[in-house]
């Protein structure tokens, strides 16, 4: 996942997280979501960002990401953890969330994003293809620029790994250019016709 990549990359996805997901979770004395391919923590961090700004701090206090990828360096777990970053990949970002959420860190061009959501994400590797999910009771998992380097028999065989580590009702997204394989279609339905956002069914 070495690309250059930058916060919140892929707003339209986003924000209509923001719109369905966030109300339909709001409530849930756990809200716990899997960001699978995460690459260096730009995308859960942004998440993050804006589940804060839209659930407010008694919501966002049972709020937490599982972020994983491969990372056989051990590179993106650093990252995360230190959640250091440099200037450039800030730009794009609001510039309110900006202000709000990160500090000047001690290198000089770089930025340390605030501890109230850096602790809201935690980092482990993992490799999809071993179809053994992190966990269970997800109300959300993104896969995103992942899928579509798999074969489509794998493809098929995550999703099915994604579907039942879900909450009845929980969400999947992926990438715009993703779409749901005809053979596993009868465990979602989707939820806008604007983005890849998929509700679980339970069968």
């Amino acid at each position: 996942m070495g690309a250059f990549t930058y916060f919140f990359r892929d707003m339209q996805t986003l924000e209509v997280i923001v719109k369905h997901v966030i109300p339909a979770v709001a409530g849930r004395s756990k809200i716990r979501i899997w960001d699978a391919g995460c690459a260096s923590g730009q995308e859960p961090f942004s998440l993050a960002i804006l589940f804060a700004e839209n659930m407010g701090p008694f919501g966002f206090r049972n709020f937490h990401i599982d972020a994983t990828d491969l990372d056989v360096g051990n590179l993106f777990h650093r990252i995360i953890t230190e959640g250091v970053y440099k200037e450039e990949e800030l730009r794009r970002m609001p510039r309110d969330y900006f202000e709000k959420y990160f500090q000047p860190a001690e290198k000089r061009g770089y930025y340390r994003i605030d501890e109230r959501i850096r602790s809201k994400v935690s980092y482990r590797r993992h490799d999809l293809l071993s179809l053994q999910p992190i966990g269970y009771d997800y109300c959300l998992i993104l896969c995103k620029n992942v899928l579509l380097h798999l074969r489509p028999s794998e493809r098929i065989e995550v999703i099915k790994m994604f579907h039942s580590a879900l909450v009845p009702g929980g969400y999947l997204a992926m990438e715009q250019t993703q779409k749901m394989p005809r053979q596993v279609a009868h465990l979602f339905e989707q939820v806008t016709p604007c983005a890849q956002l998929y509700r679980k069914i339970s069968v």
